[in-house]
């Protein structure tokens, strides 16, 4: 599978994302019944057909992801493994953001624990903490990395002043952002920025949670499934995802795989975050690649 440079590291084209397989009624993002053994599987068909990374965070689920990509990995030692910090769970508001020294250590030595491993590949702020300076966050980091529990750090949701501020204490290894053809925000800046600097994006919700997929269908949902409330399911998306599925067709490929190769082709993008639940899907990853988008094809679902 083609790959591409991320840090000191190759990483395919598309990785597993863990958001989903780690939901629960006892989290905010809950995404529907999802089995662990059917997880399992799922990660284990996607490293099989080539995929070579993993991104998690112990805010997906409360650590159930973790877990779940811990018992998938064992004695997998090629598989690059990343995960976040930060998020942390709230009675009142549901979660909150802590990015101070003490927490981001405590965040990291529970994942390696959940993880079963030794290091983390790419260890990224999760979100913004405005009560503690991204300088002094930056630094844990750093330290973390001197002491061989982190590879590489990374930060993901800042704002580019935010990125600046932590390059100037030390190196960024990934930057991680929402972008996909029904969020583009991340064209403005952090984009440019990313090339400017030589740091590869890491795209999440490159599919726009699924509802860039030509059989996405919210009544099919179970009742309490969080799309039902997203602000894309307000939107008319048949005509895009027709015109996706049309490219598709001439290219024998789905609608997905083309709304995916599109966030793909984007100078600076290493790499974007897929989150399979089941092996059908963990195995049509692979058909992401070999896609070409014409200048018209380009125009017609991103005018």
């Amino acid at each position: 599978m083609e790959t591409r440079p991320l840090a000191d590291m190759r990483i395919t084209a598309v990785g597993v994302g863990t958001a989903p397989i780690g939901s629960g009624r006892d989290w905010p993002v809950w995404w529907g019944p999802q089995d662990e053994t059917e997880s399992i599987r799922t990660i284990h068909i996607a490293l099989d057909l080539g995929v070579n990374w993993i991104d998690t965070a112990p805010f997906y689920g409360w650590g159930r992801a973790e877990e779940v990509v811990g018992r998938a990995l064992r004695g997998r030692d090629d598989v690059l493994v990343f995960t976040k910090c930060g998020t942390l769970p709230d009675d009142e508001r549901g979660d909150r953001m802590d990015l101070s020294p003490n927490a981001i250590r405590a965040d990291v030595e529970a994942s390696l624990r959940r993880l079963r491993r030794e290091r983390v590949d790419l260890l990224q702020l999760h979100d913004v903490d405005r009560s503690t300076p991204i300088e002094d966050s930056w630094a844990e980091v750093l330290r973390l990395v001197d002491e061989g529990k982190v590879r590489h750090g990374g930060i993901s949701n800042h704002s580019a002043v935010d990125v600046e501020r932590g390059l100037a204490v030390g190196p960024v290894g990934a930057l991680q952002y929402q972008y996909s053809l029904l969020h583009r925000d991340t064209e403005a800046e952090i984009l440019p920025l990313a090339v400017a600097r030589g740091i590869g994006l890491l795209a999440w919700s490159p599919l726009a949670s699924g509802f860039l997929a030509e059989g996405f269908d919210l009544g099919r949902l179970v009742p309490d499934d969080f799309r039902h409330g997203h602000p894309f399911a307000q939107l008319d998306l048949w005509p895009l995802r027709m015109r996706l599925a049309e490219i598709g067709r001439r290219q024998g490929r789905t609608a997905a795989q083309v709304a995916l190769a599109w966030v793909l082709g984007h100078e600076g993008v290493s790499g974007a975050i897929v989150g399979v639940r089941t092996p059908m899907e963990a195995a049509q990853l692979p058909g992401v690649l070999g896609v070409r988008l014409e200048r018209d094809e380009l125009e017609a679902v991103a005018p």
